[in-house]
Formats: structure tokens, C-alpha cells, sequence
């Protein structure tokens, strides 16, 4: 298939770049692979190779694995089928955090093509992502707007947020390589959802894949059991439902966003948690690195001689859609499934206050010298 503007790129190539495209599993159909083929055939013992360095290099750092050498040597077929196989592998681990930071890794190689791409082929990725772009004059790029607030909430970065974006007739513009990271993020939420796979499927490749299974769960960082922290015990169940929802999103591997993760460190840090157990509460998320999340928790920590960012008012929680007074229906706890009637108490102006109220020690943190 050769897309409009850009150099000719056919069916195949494309599902090499993007194999994560809607309609690209028809190409196993056409070469006659199957499931069982490749699992168990000595012929695609490369292209499992490939997979497992794609699915262990994500649970390393899914930052850094979008110059994986194995992937970049091969060729379109066989990254194609690599992405298939990792899929059925990540598909096959208990670990929720390994599918969770692949997704992130993947969507990070497909922005070191993506962000070169030409507007054309931004649009049909796009396109086939369900998340369409419009291709006006001179390559002018234009997203609907709920499609760029769904995109962009979870993004960290400032300049994302919907008031400093220029919006006209229910559309926002966009530069290429805003473009581009909107449709990384696109295609992390979509390989961040765990796909069913039928039980004979799963059961062959957990007896086949067992080591690399095993390995998967060995990599992946998972928050870490402190009964204590600073100068008080901390009072998990008696947090506001907010709080435990970040602090279960994170977890469970699920992406934070970066106006979440600051409100959890810095309520965190003002209920007596010392540094390690706050940089231990971010290690399930599918992006965590442990050196940036130290600095940012220092940052947090450390603000006004030790006293720490005062954490975002109820108010501002619920203008970025972190609120969950309602309750949170995805819990697993049927508590948290439930209004709270403490978060409609007319008073109530803060998560910490609502702590207080539940009976958990606020520590006012010393000053550090």
C-alpha cells in the first residue's frame, strides 16, 4: 500500500512498523501461520527470540528499548510475528505489570517512526487506531476534541493540557510531532488491554515459554510491603478514595497521570511516608524508573526546607478527574465501589483533612537542614 505523500510502503512493511493495527492479524491467515506454528516450530525459533527480547527489554525499561538490536535486524516478517509472539507471552504471564510497560515500550518504538512520518501516514495510523486526524492544506493536522482530551490526559507533559491548545470548531491543530505522541499514547492504551486467549492456547505456551515466563516476573518492579514509614504508621485503609485509587492504579500496573502521581507523593509524604516508601508506591507503574522517580520525589519532598508541596484540594482533584467520591466501580473492594458520604461533608476541602477525620496521624514533616 503506498500512502499519499510519503515513500510507497506495502501491506507487509506496514504491519512490520505497526503491527499493533487493527486488521493486521489477516496476515497470518494469508501466510498460513498458525498459533500452534508459532509456538512450537523450529522455523520461527528467531522469531521467538525476537519476541522474548521484545517482552523482557519492556519489563527492563520501557524507556529505553526502541533501538532493541534484535528488532532492528530483522526483517518485516519476522517483526511482525515477533509482535505476535510477545503478545501470546505477555498474554500468557500473571504479571499485569509486564503487558503493562511492553505497551509502554512498544508505543515508544512506534513514536521513533511515527515522529518522522509524513502527515499522510500520521492520518492513516490514525485512521486504523479509530482516533482519526484531518490533512488540510500543507499537511495541517486537526484532531476531534474529545479524541485529543482522551489522549492527552495521561500524558505528564505541561504544554498537553487542553487550555493552552488552539481549538476551533470543535477541533484542535496539531504539529507533527504533537501528532505523533498523541497516537503513541494511543497506541499504549490499546496494547496496555489484556486480550483473552482461549485455555489450550495459554496453556501451550505457558508449558513452553515457562522460563521466559518466569523471567518476566523476576524484572518487573512491584511496590514493596512497608508496614511502617517515618514517624508514624501509615493508615492505608483510612486514606480518601482518591488516594487509594492512584495508590491501586499503580499497583495494578495501570498509568498514572502526572498531576495523579504528584498529588499521591506529595499526600503521601504529608501523612508521615519517608522516600522510600513513597518511590515503592510508584514502582508498579508501566513507565517506572527508579532514578527519575527519586528526583521527583526529592523535588516534591524536600520543597520549603522538608515541608513538602502542600497536595492538591479536593477541588482541583476533581477538575483533573482524579475525584472518586462517586466511587470507582473498576474496585475491587465493594467499600470502594460506593459513594463516600465523608467526601460530601460541606467542610471537607482536602484529602488530608479527610484523613483526619477517618482518625490517620497527619505528621507535619521537620525541617531539613
Amino acid at each position: 500500500m503506498a500512502l499519499r505523500g510519503s515513500p510507497p510502503i506495502d501491506e507487509l512493511a506496514l504491519w512490520g512498523e505497526y503491527p499493533f493495527l487493527p486488521g493486521a492479524d489477516r496476515l497470518t491467515e494469508d501466510l498460513s501461520v498458525s498459533v500452534r506454528d508459532l509456538v512450537t516450530e523450529p522455523r520461527y525459533d528467531q522469531v521467538r527470540s525476537i519476541g522474548r527480547a521484545r517482552a523482557l527489554a519492556g519489563a527492563d525499561d520501557p524507556r529505553g528499548t526502541a533501538a532493541l538490536a534484535e528488532l532492528a535486524n530483522a526483517r518485516p516478517l519476522e517483526r511482525y510475528l515477533s509482535f505476535l509472539f510477545a503478545r501470546l507471552l505477555l498474554a500468557s504471564t500473571p504479571t499485569p505489570g509486564a503487558l503493562r510497560r511492553w505497551a509502554v515500550a512498544e508505543a515508544k518504538r512506534a513514536y521513533d517512526r511515527l515522529s518522522s512520518a509524513s502527515a499522510e501516514e500520521l492520518a492513516e495510523v490514525a485512521r486504523r487506531l479509530g482516533r482519526p486526524l484531518e490533512v488540510g492544506m500543507g499537511g495541517r493536522l486537526t484532531i476531534d476534541l474529545v479524541d485529543y482530551v482522551q489522549l492527552a490526559v495521561p500524558i505528564r507533559e505541561a504544554d498537553f493540557r487542553l487550555a493552552a491548545q488552539p481549538l476551533a470548531h470543535g477541533r484542535i491543530a496539531l504539529a507533527r510531532a504533537r501528532a505523533a505522541r498523541l497516537l503513541e499514547e494511543a497506541v499504549r492504551i490499546e496494547l496496555a488491554r489484556p486480550r483473552p486467549m482461549a485455555a489450550e492456547v495459554e496453556a501451550l505456551v505457558r508449558s513452553r515459554e515457562s522460563a521466559a515466563i518466569e523471567e518476566l516476573a523476576r524484572r518487573v518492579p512491584v511496590p514493596r510491603a512497608r508496614p511502617t514509614a517515618g514517624p508514624a504508621a501509615l493508615r492505608p485503609e483510612l486514606f480518601p478514595p482518591c488516594i487509594r485509587k492512584m495508590r491501586r492504579m499503580l499497583e495494578a500496573g495501570e498509568n498514572l497521570s502526572h498531576s495523579g502521581r504528584f498529588a499521591l507523593a506529595a499526600f503521601l509524604h504529608r501523612v508521615g511516608a519517608d522516600e522510600e516508601t513513597i518511590v515503592d508506591a510508584y514502582r508498579g507503574a508501566p513507565d517506572f524508573e527508579e532514578a527519575i522517580t527519586r528526583y521527583q520525589v526529592e523535588h516534591i519532598t524536600h520543597h520549603e526546607g522538608g515541608r513538602g508541596y502542600e497536595p492538591p484540594e479536593c477541588a482541583t482533584l476533581r477538575s483533573h478527574g482524579l475525584c472518586v467520591r462517586e466511587g470507582d466501580p473498576a474496585a475491587a473492594a465493594p467499600a470502594d465501589r460506593v459513594r463516600d458520604p465523608i467526601c460530601f461533608e460541606p467542610t471537607l476541602r482536602h484529602p488530608l483533612q479527610y484523613y483526619r477525620i477517618r482518625g490517620g496521624p497527619v505528621v507535619e514533616a521537620p525541617e531539613r537542614g
